[in-house]
Protein backbone atom coordinates (compact mmCIF):
# COMPACT_ATOMS: atom_id res chain seq x y z
CA UNK A 1 0.00 0.00 0.00
CA UNK A 2 1.29 3.45 -0.90
CA UNK A 3 2.17 5.77 2.01
CA UNK A 4 1.89 9.54 2.31
CA UNK A 5 3.34 11.73 5.02
CA UNK A 6 1.54 14.63 6.66
CA UNK A 7 2.71 17.02 9.38
CA UNK A 8 0.85 16.54 12.66
CA UNK A 9 0.24 20.29 12.90
CA UNK A 10 -1.45 20.30 9.47
CA UNK A 11 -3.57 17.24 10.30
CA UNK A 12 -4.76 18.87 13.53
CA UNK A 13 -5.60 22.05 11.61
CA UNK A 14 -7.57 20.08 8.99
CA UNK A 15 -9.54 18.33 11.75
CA UNK A 16 -10.38 21.74 13.23
CA UNK A 17 -11.48 23.04 9.82
CA UNK A 18 -13.80 20.04 9.46
CA UNK A 19 -15.27 20.64 12.92
CA UNK A 20 -15.75 24.35 12.18
CA UNK A 21 -17.53 23.68 8.88
CA UNK A 22 -19.87 21.05 10.37
CA UNK A 23 -22.67 20.31 9.45
CA UNK A 24 -21.36 21.37 6.03
CA UNK A 25 -18.36 20.14 4.07
CA UNK A 26 -15.17 22.08 3.48
CA UNK A 27 -12.54 21.63 0.78
CA UNK A 28 -8.88 22.48 0.34
CA UNK A 29 -5.73 21.71 -1.59
CA UNK A 30 -2.65 20.19 0.00
CA UNK A 31 0.85 21.52 -0.57
CA UNK A 32 3.75 19.11 -0.37
CA UNK A 33 7.36 19.93 0.43
CA UNK A 34 10.12 17.32 0.34
CA UNK A 35 7.59 14.47 0.28
CA UNK A 36 5.53 15.72 3.24
CA UNK A 37 2.15 17.48 3.15
CA UNK A 38 2.74 20.68 5.10
CA UNK A 39 0.13 23.28 4.13
CA UNK A 40 -3.46 23.62 3.01
CA UNK A 41 -4.85 26.14 0.57
CA UNK A 42 -8.53 26.64 1.33
CA UNK A 43 -10.63 26.33 -1.81
CA UNK A 44 -11.59 29.83 -3.01
CA UNK A 45 -15.17 31.10 -2.95
CA UNK A 46 -16.60 28.00 -1.31
CA UNK A 47 -20.29 27.21 -1.37
CA UNK A 48 -20.54 24.51 1.30
CA UNK A 49 -23.46 22.19 1.80
CA UNK A 50 -24.29 19.07 3.76
CA UNK A 51 -23.59 16.76 0.81
CA UNK A 52 -21.04 18.68 -1.23
CA UNK A 53 -18.92 21.78 -1.49
CA UNK A 54 -18.56 23.84 -4.63
CA UNK A 55 -15.79 26.33 -5.30
CA UNK A 56 -14.39 28.45 -8.10
CA UNK A 57 -11.48 26.34 -9.38
CA UNK A 58 -10.56 29.11 -11.83
CA UNK A 59 -9.30 31.10 -8.83
CA UNK A 60 -6.73 28.46 -7.84
CA UNK A 61 -3.12 29.55 -8.26
CA UNK A 62 -0.79 27.74 -10.64
CA UNK A 63 1.15 25.99 -7.91
CA UNK A 64 3.23 22.89 -8.60
CA UNK A 65 3.53 22.18 -4.88
CA UNK A 66 -0.19 21.29 -4.72
CA UNK A 67 -0.17 17.49 -4.73
CA UNK A 68 -3.48 16.62 -3.17
CA UNK A 69 -6.90 17.64 -1.92
CA UNK A 70 -8.82 17.41 1.32
CA UNK A 71 -12.50 17.60 2.11
CA UNK A 72 -14.79 16.66 4.94
CA UNK A 73 -17.83 14.42 5.11
CA UNK A 74 -20.32 15.50 7.80
CA UNK A 75 -21.19 11.83 8.29
CA UNK A 76 -19.20 8.79 9.46
CA UNK A 77 -18.73 7.71 5.80
CA UNK A 78 -15.07 8.15 4.90
CA UNK A 79 -15.07 6.22 1.62
CA UNK A 80 -15.22 8.27 -1.60
CA UNK A 81 -18.54 8.79 -3.35
CA UNK A 82 -18.94 8.75 -7.14
CA UNK A 83 -18.80 12.57 -7.06
CA UNK A 84 -15.58 12.37 -5.01
CA UNK A 85 -14.00 10.03 -7.56
CA UNK A 86 -14.91 12.43 -10.39
CA UNK A 87 -13.35 15.28 -8.39
CA UNK A 88 -10.22 13.19 -7.65
CA UNK A 89 -9.75 12.45 -11.35
CA UNK A 90 -9.62 16.18 -12.17
CA UNK A 91 -6.99 17.10 -9.62
CA UNK A 92 -4.71 14.06 -9.42
CA UNK A 93 -2.45 13.31 -6.48
CA UNK A 94 -3.66 12.12 -3.08
CA UNK A 95 -7.04 12.93 -1.60
CA UNK A 96 -7.92 13.08 2.10
CA UNK A 97 -11.45 12.59 3.37
CA UNK A 98 -12.17 13.58 6.97
CA UNK A 99 -15.36 12.00 8.29
CA UNK A 100 -17.48 12.96 11.29
CA UNK A 101 -16.70 13.05 14.25
CA UNK A 102 -13.42 14.43 12.85
CA UNK A 103 -10.76 12.66 14.88
CA UNK A 104 -7.42 11.39 13.60
CA UNK A 105 -8.99 7.93 13.24
CA UNK A 106 -11.61 9.39 10.87
CA UNK A 107 -9.13 10.45 8.18
CA UNK A 108 -8.51 8.37 5.06
CA UNK A 109 -6.34 8.98 2.01
CA UNK A 110 -7.05 7.79 -1.53
CA UNK A 111 -5.44 7.83 -4.94
CA UNK A 112 -7.23 9.44 -7.88
CA UNK A 113 -8.71 6.04 -8.73
CA UNK A 114 -10.07 5.55 -5.19
CA UNK A 115 -7.48 3.13 -3.80
CA UNK A 116 -6.76 3.66 -0.10
CA UNK A 117 -3.35 5.04 0.86
CA UNK A 118 -1.64 4.67 4.27
CA UNK A 119 -1.16 7.95 6.19
CA UNK A 120 2.01 8.49 8.22
CA UNK A 121 1.80 11.42 10.63
CA UNK A 122 5.16 13.12 11.23
CA UNK A 123 6.21 15.81 13.70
Amino acid sequence: MKTIKIRRELLEYLLQLARSAYPNEFAGFLREKDGVFEEVLIAPRQYPGRNSVFFDHWMLPLDESIKGTVHSHPSPAFWPSEADLRFFSKFGGVHLIIAWPFTEEDVRAYTSSGEEVFIEVVD
